[in-house]
């Protein structure tokens, strides 16, 4: 970013922005400026109003008061469509493509150019070429939108934006789906955008991407922007400390212990193509009384299968027990009855239902049971007591039972999964990413959570694309390649190691 930018009119300016849900003020006087061709991170917990904030810029939201200038000129948007008029793109965190429609025919939407679809394919192909040369953004035109890894979706989506001519680029947490190296070829797209005079606002709760990608960063806390920052001047302590209110205590390495007996007993374990179209062959491991077991790989060699066939999801065949008790044949309800629970990678697909209330969602896969149901009645009191202490310990916001769960953040929806399973006291818990999308001070508590089930004697099997929390966490480390275990670590083992084996390599 040239040093003389900030003197300029800034890209955009939010001015006493206000919104409110009812007794919920989500956005509380917000002020932000945003400079022209920078990366201009914003950082804050999980319900800070960081993705309000970003939707009334895109225009999916109406302020209740404030103004919005952009380049110098107030503008009010009515719909995204006034956004994108005025050179505002913006990337969700849950990508909007049509999964069915090739990379062209996603790209065409909007620009037809008339019945007949020639001209405006045609641009399509021509565009697609123009930016696979000017900012390495290649893609193949043919490919089906719904084949493609979640990286390449997201420079699709991406794409789309650039193609409404946007100037200024919002992505909200952009890298929650994606893995470091996806990641990465993130990273170098954003520089190559800003180095062509785009601006970008890059919402994230990971510190040590702000620092990676960003010019300067901006703060949120309770609705407010309470700092901005040249980012190269500031530290993750600092931010942190911001985004919470309060200095947050450092965290070692959990002490590795002596697990108890084998409580969850996978032997042999098999299954056809899941998800990612990967098989598992041969899986065999044990997870003791109070111990963590860790499963590393690059994501698409079967850690979700693996997830998904222990919980009950998709067939296997091998031998599978719980609690000494087996459990090959049963179906989810019949794992969970065992003591089973489980945390998914994806917590929109098969953890939550959208349209449901938070309560609802809260008490998915228990309805049957008491003290939820009566016979063949709901008990909505016990319902409605059990999420509020669920939202209230985890903190989940806003806290309301009531809220549908896809008005929620993608991190308190997180929140809402991990109380869900972790306060049944389970005997074995399958956990799929479950810092995924949340703030420090979040996966903070959720760390201490799993740390507690383990010393309750919980056996935990746990999946994460980060290895940091892997080696925070973990009294074994497994990784996957092509649907395989092919190696087994200590607690001791460094990020090189696991690495490598990732790699296939040793």
């Amino acid at each position: 970013m040239a040093g003389n930018q900030l003197s300029m009119a800034p890209a955009v300016q939010l001015i006493g922005i206000r919104k409110s849900f009812g007794p919920i003020r989500a956005n509380d006087g917000v002020d932000l400026r945003i400079a022209a061709g920078e990366v201009h991170g914003l950082v804050g917990e999980n319900g800070a109003g960081k993705s309000t904030l970003m939707t009334i810029l895109y225009g999916e939201l109406a302020p209740d008061a404030g103004e919005i200038r952009v380049a110098g000129k107030p503008c009010r948007f009515r719909s995204p469509k006034d956004a994108i008029a005025a050179g505002i793109g913006m990337v969700h965190q849950h990508f909007v493509l049509v999964d069915e429609f090739t990379v062209v025919e996603n790209l065409l939407l909007g620009h037809e150019e008339g019945a007949l679809l020639g001209r405006g394919t045609r641009a399509a192909w021509e565009y697609l070429a123009r930016m696979a040369g000017e900012l390495d953004l290649t893609l193949d035109g043919e490919a089906v939108a719904g084949s493609l890894p979640v990286g390449l979706r997201q420079r699709l989506e991406i794409l789309k934006a650039l193609r409404a001519e946007a100037k200024i680029l919002i992505l909200d947490e952009p890298t929650a789906v994606l893995t470091p190296k996806e990641s990465e070829g993130l990273f170098a797209a954003l520089r190559r955008l800003a180095a062509a005079g785009r601006t970008v606002v890059f919402v994230s709760h990971k510190l040590d991407e702000i620092f990676a990608i960003t010019d300067r960063v901006s703060v949120m806390r309770a609705g407010a922007v309470v700092a901005t920052l040249e980012t190269r001047a500031t530290d993750a302590a600092s931010l942190a400390e911001l985004m919470i209110g309060r200095p947050l205590a450092p965290r070692g390495r959990a002490p590795a212990s002596t697990p108890g007996p084998p409580v969850l007993a996978v032997d042999e374990l098999s299954a056809e193509g899941g998800p990612d179209g990967v098989s598992l062959a041969g899986i065999s491991f044990t997870v003791g009384a109070g111990e963590i077991v860790g499963v590393a790989g690059v994501a698409g060699n079967g850690q979700s299968e693996l997830l998904r066939a222990l919980a009950g999801i998709m067939p296997m065949t091998g031998r599978l027990g719980i609690g000494g008790v087996a459990a090959a044949h049963l179906d989810v309800e019949g794992r969970r009855a065992l003591g089973l629970a489980h945390i998914p990678e994806d917590r929109l697909l098969a953890g939550l239902v959208s349209e449901f209330s938070a309560e609802e969602s809260a008490i998915l896969g228990d309805q049957r049971r008491l003290p939820f149901a009566r016979g063949c009645f709901a008990a909505p009191d016990a319902i409605t007591a059990a999420a509020r202490r669920y939202i209230a310990d985890y903190g989940v916001r806003p806290p309301d039972p009531k809220a549908r769960t896809g008005s929620l953040s993608g991190g308190n929806q997180q929140k809402l999964v991990c109380a869900r399973e972790m306060e049944r006291s389970p005997r074995v818990l399958v956990v799929g990413q479950p810092t995924r999308g949340l703030d420090i001070a979040a996966s903070s508590f959720i760390h201490e959570r799993l740390l507690t089930l383990k010393g309750a004697g919980t056996a935990i099997l746990l999946v994460s694309a980060d290895l940091d929390e892997l080696r925070l966490l973990c009294d074994r480390i497994l990784v996957m390649l092509d649907g395989q275990i092919v190696g087994a670590l200590g607690a001791e083992a460094s990020a090189r190691e696991i690495g490598l084996l990732m790699g296939g390599v040793g």
